[in-house]
């Protein structure tokens, strides 16, 4: 009969230290002690065995002259990371790839045994790429764009549609349209959010035929039906554009003195306060509006200092005074943004559009878009402004403070107009997007619900804000939706 053996502690713990002491030339050679190494003394701290640990310790300070143990003991139990690889999250959400790869030096090093998660590597591989591509955008270069997107097909999911705009934009810039096309195409054929998929019909829309935008629209009314409304007016409005149709009533936003159409029999009539004041749009500016504007040199005038001063300092009257009648392109500029916040978006439109045009740099052009893009959403602009956005290369936050702005104005818009399913959408929208919606667009959401015969989403929507503040507006609200 097979005999079977156990050993006790102390001809366990014999066991390891004569491994410990069989290394071989090149171990002893180590100037740190590997996690094998340390197991006894690990077993030793566990056990709080005071003498086993002081002798362990002596023994691998002999075996490693370079090695210090830690102050602490009991630090050498923890032998997988858990604050590194948080900090290591933190600075892949920061965008910081560099310190990503500091951080996974030294924890190998401390943590000899540890292998990186695979979602982990995963992300880390996402940010590297999204590094690289970014690089790849702004120095326009569309091949290593190409070669990056195809190596880490997951740069262009939809939660990242910037880098499908971008590269679409490269490849039209590199005079190659068709394969621009294909990459708002296949935006259009597999994202889901309506905000989304209009924003790409109108990039797409620099692209293409009469025939080619009609068949993208048409594409998205096949995905959408219930959106055909909002498609077809979309592709009215862009074929309006170009004089090739007419313009689409729904995608204008009505002006405030407008009342709301009558809802359907089964739903109440919303009320007329609920209705957010909206600007009504006026006319599109015209590319020549400033035209003195446009022969000014880029430099030169000795103001520009206390402008910018004063502007930096938020005394926007004072900028005003300053640079009236600006005998620069950047003083002009500087104006904009003080006539911009001074809400005098008429004047801040003509020298953003003057500033834009005038080839001050790189920064100051898209800057200068930016604000061009805001001045035209403070006088109820919406699609002109989402025109303008959509041709610049704005920053993540610039884009997200417009896109914020228009999908608020389209909602009110699409709610006037009766697209009740549209108006949800971008409220759905922006809610997703800044992580809360304002008081008054939910309502006016509720009310959207209630307009399409949805009692329980519009009774829910309604008591979560009268639970949050009761008001008469929400008491009235949830009688209409009992």
């Amino acid at each position: 009969m097979k005999q079977i053996f156990t050993l006790s502690r102390p001809k366990a713990l014999a066991v390891l230290l004569v491994g410990a002491l069989c290394l071989n030339g090149a171990a002893f050679a180590q100037s740190m002690p590997g996690n094998e190494d340390l197991r006894a003394l690990r077993f030793y701290v566990e056990n709080k065995e005071a003498g086993a640990i002081d002798a362990e310790v002596r023994r691998l300070q002999a075996e490693f002259p370079g090695w210090t143990p830690p102050a602490d003991l009991t630090s050498l139990l923890i032998t997988q990371p858990t604050k590194e690889v948080a900090d290591i999250y933190a600075r892949l959400a920061r965008g910081d790839i560099e310190g990503v790869r500091r951080v996974l030096q030294t924890t190998k090093a401390r943590f000899p045994s540890w292998q990186v998660p695979t979602d982990l590597a995963r992300q880390i591989e996402l940010i590297e790429a999204q590094v690289a591509f970014d690089r790849a955008v702004n120095t326009r270069n569309a091949a290593e764009a190409v070669r990056i997107g195809k190596r880490v097909p997951e740069l262009f999911r939809c939660d990242r549609i910037n880098n499908a705009w971008n590269l679409a934009e490269l490849q039209t810039a590199s005079g190659d349209p068709s394969r621009a096309l294909a990459a708002y195409t296949q935006t259009v054929r597999t994202c889901t959010a309506i905000p989304d998929v209009v924003a790409t019909i109108e990039k797409a829309e620099a692209v293409t035929s009469d025939a080619q935008l009609t068949a993208l629209t048409d594409l998205a009314k096949q995905r959408f039906p219930a959106h055909a409304t909002t498609f077809n007016g979309l592709n009215q409005r862009l074929l309006a554009g170009r004089g090739s149709g007419r313009a689409a009533p729904v995608a204008e936003v009505a002006a405030k003195s407008a009342p709301v159409a009558a809802p359907p029999k089964t739903a109440p009539k919303v009320p007329a306060e609920n209705i957010p004041e909206q600007p009504a749009p006026q006319q599109r500016v015209a590319s020549n509006a400033a035209p003195a504007l446009a022969s000014l040199p880029h430099s030169g005038d000795s103001r520009l200092g206390r402008a910018r001063a004063a502007k930096e300092a938020g005394r926007f009257g004072d900028c005003l005074a300053v640079s009236a009648r600006p005998g620069s392109l950047d003083l002009a500029y500087e104006r904009a943004w003080c006539a911009y916040n001074y809400d005098r978006p008429l004047e801040s439109i003509a020298y953003f559009s003057a500033a834009a045009q005038a080839g001050l740099g790189g920064t100051v052009t898209r800057d200068a878009l930016f604000g061009l893009t805001l001045s035209l959403l403070k006088r109820g602009m919406t699609e002109d402004a989402a025109q303008t956005a959509a041709r610049t290369n704005l920053t993540t936050d610039q884009r997200r403070e417009v896109e914020i702005i228009i999908l608020d104005q389209r909602g009110v818009a699409s709610y006037q107009a009766k697209d009740y399913a549209a108006s949800i959408d971008y409220f759905d929208a922006l809610e997703q997007l800044q992580g809360t919606l304002r008081r008054d667009l939910a309502i006016m959401r509720g009310y959207a619900y209630l307009n399409l015969g949805d009692r329980a989403r519009a009774r829910a929507q309604f008591e979560t804000l009268h639970s949050a503040l009761a008001t008469a507006e929400t008491s009235k609200a949830l009688s209409a939706a009992r």
